[in-house]
């Protein structure tokens, strides 16, 4: 492990003075390495991990060794075995990549707290102030404990910078199992050569902008005042950006949630209107659990599908807050059929479903006559259900769903910058094989 601007012995007292840093932990190709861990047989295999056992479905992570054969994610699997013809493909897992989110939490939180987890494989520290050398050797204990519960190919790459956007570019810069330190005396000339795409927040609509503004390199970037990268993004994202790039510490508000959505591919054999109907009401059946869990009611409703030809249709449709899955699987279950009837489809390739218009439980008001909004039969019922749940911390109580889909992975799916909970995978094909 190659550890760059680190605290050699004879590193001069004004290097390693205490200073305010911040530390980023970025896991090394976290599916595909969790998935090599657990078959010591493919520890030195190429890996790459699908959404589904398809032959026609897409790498959507990949380890190192099939990365230096140029596996990519977004990569169709035949595209990637043409280039890798050793590789093993692996059906995603996600709910034991939650699993292990828990299990690095816990393992780093013996020493120190974790100021956010951006996603389950990114994870942000406040040092507070300490001496550089006192950072690093922090960093060496959190890997050792993380190789001892994790094990050996589960790594992460460390980044230590003054702001929180410079170290998550410092975790980028030595992958895998890697740690950089971007030392304010070497800034900002230590990432000037980076390419823009290698700064987060640059994405490709991003990089047009920034070319016809004659920026084309970071060096440029770096060269502008706050204000014209202001100008530049049309947002005060590009000068919170400029500053975080430049040392200075910036405030971001929190974002709010704004609905609770799943989407399914369907297997081949789920894919006639009843089948796929099904499939919605468990998928109605999860976000409904995480409406609850997280004390919100909906007033709207989303439900699309995808035809096999590619088509797109959807509807939408407001109604009083609700909560219950009773409700909820009546407007899911007539939206779709709206959707069928409209479409004359016959044959479903996805479906769907996002609860929106979401309003927090106490600032639901209440009818005169029949009391508080949320005290009907049918919220009172659920509310038991999952008090139960919780009780006994698995699904023992469900409306209406069968234990799992057929084919497949029927619990939460992982997306970029949301943590599934434990109401969120709860009831889980996973769930109920590790309550066994």
């Amino acid at each position: 492990m190659q550890t760059p601007n680190t605290v050699p012995a004879n590193t001069p007292n004004s290097r390693d003075e205490k200073r305010h840093w911040k530390m980023f932990l970025d896991f090394d190709s976290f599916f595909a390495h969790v998935e090599k861990q657990d078959d010591p047989k493919l520890w030195n295999t190429p890996v790459a991990v699908t959404p589904l056992k398809s032959h026609a479905s897409g790498v959507i992570a990949c380890c190192y060794q099939s990365k230096a054969m140029g596996v990519k994610r977004g990569m169709k699997r035949a595209e990637a075995q043409a280039l890798c013809p050793d590789i093993v493909f692996r059906h995603a897992r996600h709910d034991e990549y939650i699993y292990r989110h828990w299990a690095i939490l816990e393992a780093i939180e013996k020493y120190i707290p974790i100021e956010k987890a951006w996603s389950v494989d990114e994870m942000s520290i406040d040092l507070k102030k300490m001496k550089l050398s006192e950072a690093v050797a922090l960093v060496g204990k959190i890997k050792a404990e993380l190789r001892e519960q994790l094990g050996p190919i589960v790594t992460a790459s460390f980044g230590i910078a003054q702001t929180g956007l410079l170290a998550k570019i410092a975790a980028e810069m030595n992958k895998p199992d890697g740690l950089v330190v971007l030392h304010p005396d070497d800034m900002p000339a230590k990432i000037a050569q980076l390419p823009l795409s290698d700064i987060p927040g640059v994405g490709n609509g991003m990089i047009v902008r920034l070319r016809r503004a004659g920026v084309t390199t970071t060096q440029e970037l770096l060269n502008l005042s706050p204000k014209h990268v202001r100008k530049i993004w049309c947002s005060v994202e590009g000068e919170r950006l400029s500053r975080a790039l430049h040392g200075e510490h910036t405030e971001r508000p929190d974002t709010k949630r704004s609905m609770f959505g799943h989407s399914r591919v369907l297997d081949r054999t789920w894919r006639s209107p009843a089948k796929a109907n099904e499939c919605l009401r468990i998928l109605c059946t999860h976000a409904a659990r995480r409406l609850r869990a997280d004390q919100y009611f909906c007033t709207r409703m989303s439900v699309g599908l995808r035809t096999l030809q590619g088509e797109r249709i959807g509807v939408q449709r407001e109604f009083p807050a609700v909560r219950d899955d009773f409700a909820l699987h009546r407007i899911a279950d007539e939206s779709f059929r709206a959707l069928i009837r409209q479409g004359r489809v016959r044959s479903v390739g996805q479906v769907s479903i996002a609860l929106m218009g979401i309003v927090h439980e106490d600032n639901i008001v209440g009818d005169l006559f029949s009391g508080p909004r949320d005290d009907t039969p049918q919220d009172r019922a659920v509310r038991a259900m999952d008090a139960l749940n919780q009780k006994y911390a698995k699904v023992v109580l469900k409306i209406g769903a069968p234990a799992e889909l057929p084919g497949g992975y029927d619990g939460v799916k992982i997306a970029f910058g949301r943590i599934p909970s434990k109401a969120d995978i709860m009831g889980s094909s996973l769930d109920t094989e590790r309550q066994r």
